[in-house]
C-alpha cells in the first residue's frame, strides 16, 4: 500500500489512542486491531453492452469477526481504494460493537462509476463481483449490505447470485434487499431514521428549540433527504442542503418535501415550494459543498463521503453542532480545531449506525423466517439508539470528554470483553503462576 494510499486509514486508527488512556484493555486487544482479518482484492471482468470487455478492481475486507460475522457495505464509486475499503471496515468494527450489535466490522467496494453503466452492466459487475468473493462472505461469515451509489436492486441481485453459487437459497447473506426476497421494511430510511433519533434524543440535553435551529445538510442522498425530512417535520428549519453538484441555500428555510419531490424527478436539486405536481421556484442562493460546511447555523449535517471537513477548513465551521451522518466526514486533524473552537461533534459511528442496526434486524428476520411489521422496525431501531446515544453522552460527561472518544470508549469496552473472553496473555501467564 502506497503513502498515500495509507494515509486514510493511519488517519483514522490515529483516534484510538486517546482512547486506551480511558479503557482498561488487554495489550491483545491493541495487537489484533492493528491489522485487518482478511482482505480480498479481486478483478471482475464485465463484457459491456457494445461488445467490449472491461475489467474492474474490487474489494472486501472483513478486519475485525471477534463480536461476530463481518458486517459491512458495498460501495461503487470511482475513487475506491483498498486503502478506503479497510478504513471503512475498521469504522465498522467500532460501530457494530458502539450498538451492541454481534457483528464485526467488514466493508467493500468496486472502483467504477456506476453513473456510466447500463442496468445490464450494472446487474453484470454485481453478479460477478459475487462469483469472485463468494467464498468470501456467507449468512455466518461476513454479510454485506449497500453503501454508496448501491441499493437494494443490486443487494437483490448479489443475494441471487450467491444463492445459485451454493445450489441453495440464502437470504441472510445480504442485507438491504428487495421487501419481495427477504428485504426488511425500514431498511432504506434506517441510517437517515436513526440519526433523526441521535438528534430527538439529544434535544433536551443541548436545549434545543426546534423552530428556533437551524439545520444544514451536505449529501441530499437517501440518508441526508429522510433526516432532513424527519428535522423538517419536527419543526426544525432546514435552510441549506446539497448533493454532488452543489446546493442551495434559504435562510427563511426550505420546504424539504418539495425539494425531494424534485429530486426524485428531476434528479437535481432545487429551491421549490410544490403544490401537487406544480413546483414553483422560491427566493435561495447557490452555494457550493464547501461553502455549505462554513454556514452559520445550529446543526450541521455532513452525510456525503469522507474528509469533507479538515484542518484546511475546520476553522471556517459556524456550527454549534455536527451530526456525522456520513462515514468519516471530519478528519482527525479537524477534531482538535473545532473542540477549541466549541464545535460539539456527535460521530458517525454513533450517528449513523441506523443503516447497520436494521440491517442487523433484517439478519435475524431472514433466519428466523419471521418479519416484522414497520412500527414494530422502527421502535426497536428508536429503542437501541436512544439508548446507545444516552450511554455514550454519560461516558463523555463523566469523564469529560469528546463524544467521539466516548464513543470510541464504550466500543473498545465491548471489543476488550470479547478479546477477553478468549484468553489474553494476563490469563495464560496468571494461569502458570497459579498451577506452579
Amino acid at each position: 500500500m502506497s503513502a498515500a494510499n495509507h494515509q486514510l486509514f493511519s488517519d483514522a486508527s490515529q483516534r484510538l489512542e486517546k482512547v486506551f488512556s480511558y479503557v482498561d484493555l488487554p495489550e491483545d486487544a491493541l495487537e489484533y486491531l492493528k491489522f485487518p482479518k482478511a482482505s480480498l482484492s479481486v478483478s471482475i471482468p464485465v463484457r459491456m453492452d457494445d461488445g467490449s470487455l472491461k475489467v474492474f478492481p474490487g474489494y472486501r475486507v472483513r478486519y475485525d469477526d471477534t463480536r461476530g460475522p463481518g458486517k459491512g457495505g458495498i460501495r461503487y464509486h470511482p475513487d475506491v481504494t483498498l486503502d478506503e475499503v479497510q478504513t471503512l471496515a475498521f469504522w465498522m468494527t467500532f460501530k457494530c460493537a458502539a450498538l451492541n450489535l454481534p457483528f464485526g466490522g467488514a466493508k467493500g467496494g468496486i472502483t467504477v462509476n456506476p453513473k456510466a453503466l447500463s442496468r445490464m452492466e450494472l446487474e453484470r459487475l454485481s453478479r460477478g463481483y459475487i462469483d469472485a468473493i463468494a467464498g468470501f462472505i456467507g449468512p455466518d461469515v461476513d454479510i454485506p449490505a449497500p453503501d454508496v451509489y448501491t441499493n437494494p436492486m443490486i443487494m437483490g441481485w448479489m443475494m441471487d447470485q450467491y444463492s445459485i453459487q451454493q445450489r441453495r437459497i440464502s437470504w441472510a447473506v445480504v442485507t438491504g434487499k428487495p421487501l419481495a426476497i427477504g428485504g426488511s421494511v425500514g431498511r432504506d430510511t434506517a441510517t437517515g431514521s436513526g440519526a433523526y433519533f441521535v438528534i430527538e434524543a439529544m434535544q433536551e440535553k443541548l436545549g434545543l428549540n426546534p423552530a428556533q435551529t437551524t439545520v444544514a445538510v451536505q449529501g441530499f442522498g437517501n440518508a441526508g433527504a429522510v433526516v432532513a425530512d424527519l428535522l423538517a417535520a419536527a419543526g426544525y428549519r432546514v435552510v441549506a442542503v446539497s448533493d454532488s453538484k452543489g446546493g442551495i441555500y434559504a435562510p427563511k428555510g426550505l420546504d424539504i418535501p418539495s425539494v425531494r419531490q424534485q429530486k426524485d424527478a428531476t434528479r437535481g436539486i432545487q429551491a421549490v415550494y410544490c403544490q401537487g405536481t406544480v413546483c414553483n421556484l422560491v427566493e435561495h442562493e447557490t452555494i457550493s459543498n464547501e461553502d455549505l460546511l462554513t454556514l452559520d447555523v445550529d446543526i450541521l449535517i455532513p452525510a456525503a463521503l469522507e474528509n469533507q471537513i479538515t484542518e484546511q477548513n475546520a476553522s471556517q465551521v459556524q456550527a454549534r453542532y455536527i451530526f456525522e451522518v456520513a462515514n468519516g466526514p471530519v478528519s482527525s486533524t479537524a477534531d482538535p480545531i473545532l473542540e477549541q473552537n466549541g464545535v460539539m461533534v456527535f460521530p458517525d459511528i454513533l450517528v449513523n449506525a441506523g443503516g447497520v442496526t436494521v440491517s442487523y434486524f433484517e439478519w435475524v428476520q431472514n433466519r428466523s423466517g419471521l418479519y416484522w411489521s414497520e412500527p414494530e422496525v422502527e421502535q426497536q431501531l428508536r429503542q437501541r439508539m436512544v439508548k446507545e446515544t444516552a450511554q455514550i453522552w454519560e461516558i463523555a460527561q463523566t469523564r469529560e470528554i469528546s463524544l467521539r472518544t466516548a464513543a470510541y470508549v464504550h466500543a473498545m469496552t465491548r471489543l476488550g470483553a470479547a478479546i477477553t473472553a478468549k484468553g489474553t496473555r494476563d490469563y495464560y501467564v496468571n494461569h502458570r503462576a497459579e498451577a506452579s
